[in-house]
Parts: C-alpha cells; sequence; structure tokens
C-alpha cells in the first residue's frame, strides 16, 4: 500500500520560490572585480536569475547541456547555479587553479556549450580555445564598460547578456533525479573524474546541512563561504543559506586575504565562516599580527585537510569561535560527518574537548559509514580498528560522470570506496588515519601520516607539515618528516624529534626531518604527496 502523499519533485527551483515568499529583504554582499562591495536583497537576485534563465532558453540549449562557470565567489555566481540547473540545464563549476590542460580537458569531457567566466580567466580561456572547440561562446561577468577585449568567439558580457530580458519565467518541472550540478575532482593521480549530482541529492543534501548537528544553519545567521563555489558547491552553502534565508557574504577574489577576510567577518556581522585550514591560518595570522580579536564570528566549519588542534585552540581561546570540523569528498556532495558534540560532552575537560574536535566528527543521518578490513569485513566502532572507509547514501555518487563503473570505485554491495584509513570511536566519532595510497606500511604495520603530521603542526615553530613514506633497507619503508617552519620561527631536528614523545607510538616516531620552504598542493588546497614522493624518491634516510 503507498502512502497518500503529493508526489511533488524536490527541484532546486523550488528554494528560490520559497525564499522570494520569505526572505526577499534578505542581503547578498559580495566583493568583485568591478564592484568592491556589491549589495542587494534576495529579491534583487532572484529577478536577476530569471532574466538569466530567460537569456540561457535563447542560446538553443537543450536539457542536460552542460553550461560552465569559472568564477569566483560572488552574486553573479550565484545566479548561474539557479538559472541553470533550474531551468533544466546542468551547472559545470570548474575549479581555475587547475592546470590550463586539465581545465580544457574537463571542458571536452564535459562538453560544456558556453562558458561563463570572471574577466580574470578570459586569458586563461583564450590559451586553450582551440583546444575546446565545441564551446559555442563566453559570457564575461562584467558590464559592457568593464568588458575586456577577447578572442574568444561569441563573447558578451553578463550584464549585456541579461539586459532587457523578462523578469518573470516558469520554472520548469521535471523527475528530481534530473541532473542539476556537475563538479570534477581534481585529479591527483590520473584525469579529474565528473561526479553529476541530481536535483533530489542537491536538495537532501541542503536539508542535511542546515540541522543543528551540522552546519546548524539559519534566518539568524550571516554565512561567509570561503570555500569556493567551484568546490563540491561550496559545501551545499548555495542551496541550503537560502533555504532558510540566512545572510550571505560572499569574498570574490580575497579568499586568501586574512585582512579582507577579518574585516568582512566583522563589517557584516558575520556568525559562521566555512573554509580549508589554509585559508583560516591566513585570518589568524593576520588578526595575531594586529593585535585584534574576532567578536562577531560564532563558528567556523571547516574541512578540506586535518584541523590541527593548535588551529582549533586559538580560535576558541583568542576569539571565542567553536570550531565544528567537517569531512566529505565531491562524490559525497561533500557532506559526510560533522564534528558537534554529543549530549552529556559539555562537562568534559576542555583538553579532552579540543582532542575531540581533532577528529572527523560522526555520521550525519543520509550518509552511512563503515570501515572494513583487506577481506571486506566490517571492522568494529571501538577507536582502535582502522581500516578502508566506505559510504553510502541519498547524496553520494552511484558512478563516475561518462565512466560506466571502469573506475572501479564502489564495492559489488554499493558502498563507495572513499580511499580513506580510518577508525570510528565507540560515540561514533570518525577519524581520518591516512589515504590508503599514503599509508606508511613499516615492518608489516600500518603508521598513520596524518597523526604524525597533525602531532607536528603542533608545534609552534610548524606553519605546515607533510610526512611520507621513504625506502629502507630493513623496515621497506619509514616516516619522513617534511616542515615549513612559521614565520619568524627556529626549530631543529632534534627538537623536532623530542617534540614526539608521548605524542604517538615510539615507532611511528619520523626517522628524519627536511626542513623545506614550499610544499606542493592540489588545486583544492591539500598536499600532493605525489609530488613530494617524487621529489624524495632518492632520499637516503640517516643510518645508527
Amino acid at each position: 500500500m503507498r502512502g497518500l502523499m503529493m508526489d511533488t519533485p524536490l527541484l532546486i527551483s523550488s528554494i528560490l520560490r520559497h525564499a522570494d515568499l520569505h526572505f526577499p529583504d534578505r542581503e547578498i554582499v559580495s566583493v568583485t572585480a568591478d564592484n568592491p562591495q556589491h549589495r542587494y536583497t534576495y529579491a534583487e537576485c532572484f529577478r536577476r536569475t530569471r532574466q538569466l534563465a530567460n537569456a540561457l532558453d535563447k542560446l538553443g540549449l537543450s536539457q542536460g547541456d552542460r553550461v560552465a562557470t569559472l568564477a569566483w565567489n560572488d552574486y553573479r555566481h550565484l545566479e548561474c547555479y539557479y538559472a541553470i540547473g533550474g531551468s533544466g540545464y546542468v551547472c559545470h563549476t570548474i575549479n581555475p587553479r587547475l592546470f590550463p590542460e586539465q581545465i580544457a580537458f574537463i571542458i571536452n569531457h564535459a562538453e560544456d556549450k558556453w562558458i561563463f567566466t570572471d574577466p580574470m580567466f578570459v586569458p586563461l580561456l583564450e590559451k586553450i580555445s582551440e583546444h575546446t572547440p565545441q564551446v559555442e561562446g563566453y559570457v564575461v561577468m562584467t558590464d559592457d564598460k568593464t568588458m575586456p577585449e577577447t578572442s574568444l568567439k561569441n563573447a558578451v558580457s553578463y550584464e549585456s547578456l541579461i539586459s532587457g530580458e523578462r523578469s518573470d519565467y516558469m520554472w520548469p518541472e521535471f523527475d528530481e533525479n534530473v541532473a542539476v550540478a556537475l563538479c570534477y575532482t581534481s585529479g591527483t593521480t590520473g584525469d579529474p573524474k565528473g561526479v553529476l549530482y541530481s536535483h533530489r541529492s542537491t536538495i537532501l543534501h541542503a536539508y542535511a546541512g542546515v540541522a543543528p548537528d551540522v552546519l546548524n544553519l539559519s534566518n539568524r545567521d550571516c554565512v561567509l563561504p570561503v570555500v569556493p563555489l567551484f568546490h563540491v558547491n561550496a559545501w551545499g552553502i548555495p542551496y541550503s543559506a537560502l533555504m532558510v534565508g540566512a545572510k550571505i557574504v560572499f569574498p570574490g577574489p580575497k579568499m586568501g586575504d586574512g585582512e579582507a577576510l577579518f574585516h568582512m567577518l566583522e563589517d557584516e556581522d558575520v556568525t559562521l565562516a566555512l573554509g580549508v585550514p589554509t585559508v583560516w591560518l591566513a585570518l589568524l595570522q593576520y588578526a595575531d599580527k594586529a593585535g585584534k580579536r574576532m567578536h562577531k564570528l560564532q563558528r567556523t566549519v571547516i574541512g578540506g585537510a586535518a584541523v590541527p588542534e593548535s588551529m582549533i585552540r586559538e580560535f576558541g581561546e583568542k576569539h571565542g569561535v567553536v570550531v565544528c570540523q567537517g569531512w566529505g569528498m565531491t562524490e559525497m556532495s561533500p557532506l559526510g560527518t560533522a564534528n558537534t558534540p554529543k549530549a552529556g560532552m559539555e562537562s568534559m575537560p576542555r583538553d579532552e574537548l579540543y582532542a575531540l574536535q581533532t577528529k572527523a566528527g560522526r555520521g550525519i543521518f543520509g550518509c552511512e559509514l563503515r570501515i572494513v578490513d583487506d577481506e571486506g569485513q566490517e571492522l568494529p566502532w571501538d577507536g582502535v580498528a582502522y581500516g578502508a572507509l566506505q559510504v553510502r547514501g541519498a547524496w553520494i555518487c552511484s558512478d563516475y560522470f561518462k565512466l560506466e563503473g571502469s573506475a572501479e570505485s564502489h564495492t559489488d554491495d554499493g558502498w563507495f570506496d572513499t580511499g580513506d584509513v580510518a577508525t570510528i570511536d565507540e560515540n561514533g566519532y570518525m577519524a581520518i588515519t591516512d589515504r590508503t595510497k599514503d599509508v606508511i606500511k613499516s615492518g608489516g604495520e600500518w603508521i598513520s601520516s596524518i597523526e604524525i603530521e597533525n602531532t607536528a603542526i603542533a608545534h609552534p615553530a610548524v606553519q605546515e607539515a607533510a610526512v611520507i613514506g621513504v625506502a629502507h633497507p630493513k623496515w621497506t619503508e619509514r616516516p619522513l618528516l617534511i616542515i615549513i617552519k612559521a614565520e619568524g620561527q627556529d626549530v631543529s631536528k632534534e627538537e623536532m624529534l623530542a617534540w614526539f614523545d608521548g605524542k604517538i607510538a615510539k615507532w611511528w616516531y619520523p626517522d628524519d626531518v627536511v626542513f623545506v620552504d614550499e610544499i606542493p598542493h592540489t588545486a583544492t588546497g591539500k598536499i600532493k604527496k605525489v609530488e613530494l614522493r617524487k621529489q624524495f624518491a632518492n632520499y637516503e634516510l640517516p643510518t645508527g
């Protein structure tokens, strides 16, 4: 027997209609190339979004066609999200930090018909345009006054494209499983792979995000997504923030500017900010040097890489900001876990709470977790056993775009293999101990490079740390610690090794420490251990 409920499709256009009715006066503030502080209301945003939808329908696109964006976080990019996806096309966000060859590959693989781009990326697109012949035209996200001269075919400014278009639009209805957005992985091993999100998965993910034990997002919040709109849909903020009517502040190209971020946080009364650890490192360094304290920010969600305890302490003790660490992947839309305390944990000693906050968090309803051994047998949640981390759920990919099972990313019983190695404790808190391909196997035993890194970065003289396995004649491989010293700080190899005393297992101690000026990163800010392993391929550990 079926229930007698309306079968209303879950489409992102329904978020716009809801927000337009209930929160028309809520603000969206943006930093853009042609306006250092653009400010308008939800109502104005949605009017322009409907104009853009009308313009898109005149470009000769068919349902499911991919329309790409190459842009920072600002109001025009948000309009693209809803106009493209809501009209039945697929919004394909491209990471401009990728290599030009990767960008060309992605554009071709996605078969993008039109590309919306910030002016600063026009030269990049001109260089690769001969390799992307199927692109029919380009929209430069500015007005005619600041429109750059370009050789890109059929190039038009964003404002001239929507100028004169009707401000009313009948959003089409279609199956909720229709694709709405496309993101590609960063491609650290092999070509980038496309993850194709549906309207249904996107709406369910947005619902999960606003929950109190996840982002705890409400109409009373002002949210600053420093995580890029081109990186896994800014962790769902374009959908969840509008769903509840939160004020939004977009940093545009100022994402890595600690001083600019500080003033945005204070001037706009930001209560929630989201980003990767490197972004907050720049913010905290600015605040420390300037002798300033954040007064408005209440909480920050940090993901993309492990969050050092020192950062959690600095946010909490110097600025009164609660850090919520989260974990997920492009293939997961991306939310998988969030680190919020369970009932009764409020009375835990502060040091124990800080230690708990360094974990990736506990599972979100809608995303199941399990850890398995090499034979695929499920392991217990005891905080000791660690194995391959697998997930499944309503907003997790069932396959990669146009690969049709050839990626071998899923188990026979339908779980996605994340490539992470993890433990899950008796309270359900998961901790990533390594990537499957990065784990160090010494004498047949596994060593967690991430735990060594987290311990190292807690040292006040360490700005960033990476650990890789280096060949060893007896133990097969041993850990090598690679460090960038913090500005104005100094530490010796001997002092660094002594730092580990009592903090990790003695046989996990690095066999050597190397100090460098730079550690390579992927386009999404993760350490490129593949490059480090190449760089230190012939490195000889000290003997004796």
